[in-house]
């Protein structure tokens, strides 16, 4: 994508931010969503991650010297970052970040003198994807991340439900199954997360190899992982088969009960997992017409086309001011 010249935009401007464990990803936007220009800076965890709203502050005050901006052009600056995130703006906590409570849009807009606004990242990235993705133009999305874990935003009316605690949208943790006796990471048992997942789908993988003689190249791999299931079930391997049926009864049913509840105009899913593409799409939407209400059933599952970028998109957009 080619830079954009500063002579050649016009109207207001604002930051978006997706903090990462690893590194930073920051953007500079128009406010008709046209992505001036992204970089990164490196996630600096060390004393309990104290360093990293300064640094991004300070990231985003030299790109406004850098480019000459006027703080007066500036809607605000918007970040995501990998924890609950309530309407204050404040983080109980983000443990891949080290921070326990945390008053992230406080002290974002203390130290750059910007209106800032926070939200979970998950949360964020589906809003990109209904701003500027897949779902562009839509007012009430779902988005799920397959990665692994599984992440989830939901988009009602053009607006993120964050909820009472910041829990809105944790669809990898809602409970599908009263009778598993493994344990979450979360702690409870049975969530979709363990199913549907990269490492949930390797699990769901390795179950059914120990319950079948089944002549499959599944047991060609020491180090089983997601993408070697999903390969085999492109394929038409029949043991990846039966487990991606699995996977898909279990994913296209939660769905139907998210889409029962919020009625969006579409789904989106990302993540990793995605990256098999429309045979994935096509198991999910199987099972999601199967179990979906009248209603509901012809709403399409997309995937989601903005990748590592939903984050700083979704972001940016939270702080665009109304028309």
């Amino acid at each position: 994508m080619a830079p954009v010249k500063m002579e050649e935009i016009m109207g207001n401007y604002c930051f978006g931010i997706d903090v990462g464990g690893t590194s930073v990803k920051c953007g500079l936007f128009q406010t008709d969503g046209t992505l001036v220009e992204k970089w990164e800076i490196p996630t600096r965890k060390e004393n309990n991650g104290e360093k990293i709203i300064p640094d991004i502050a300070k990231t985003i005050l030299d790109k406004i010297e850098e480019r000459k901006l006027d703080k007066s052009d500036i809607d605000g600056v918007g970040i995501g970052v990998p924890g609950p995130v309530n309407d204050k703006g404040e983080v109980l906590c983000a443990v891949n970040l080290f921070w326990g409570f945390k008053e992230v849009t406080r002290e974002l807009t203390e130290l750059t003198g910007l209106p800032s606004k926070a939200g979970n990242d998950a949360n964020v990235a589906a809003l990109g994807e209904a701003w500027k993705g897949a779902a562009a133009g839509a007012k009430n999305v779902i988005l799920v991340t397959l990665g692994t874990g599984v992440g989830g935003g939901i988009i009602l009316d053009g607006k993120i439900v964050a909820g009472v605690h910041g829990a809105g949208g944790e669809i990898g943790h809602a409970n599908i199954d009263h009778a598993e006796e493994e344990k979450c990471n979360c702690g409870n048992s049975g969530c979709l997360e363990q199913y549907t997942s990269a490492t949930g789908i390797v699990r769901v993988a390795k179950r059914t190899l120990a319950a079948t003689e089944e002549k499959t190249v599944l047991r060609d791999f020491p180090n089983l992982s997601a993408k070697n299931v999903l390969d085999a079930y492109k394929d038409g391997d029949k043991v990846a088969t039966d487990v991606m049926n699995q996977v898909g009864d279990k994913l296209g049913g939660a769905l139907s009960v998210f889409a029962c509840v919020t009625d969006p105009e579409a789904i989106v899913i990302g993540g990793g997992v995605s990256k098999a593409g429309q045979s994935l799409i096509d198991c999910i939407q199987k099972y999601y017409k199967k179990y979906a209400f009248s209603a509901c059933k012809e709403t399409p599952i997309i995937l989601a086309t903005l990748g590592n970028d939903a984050g700083i998109y979704g972001s940016a957009r939270m702080v665009i001011k109304e028309a």
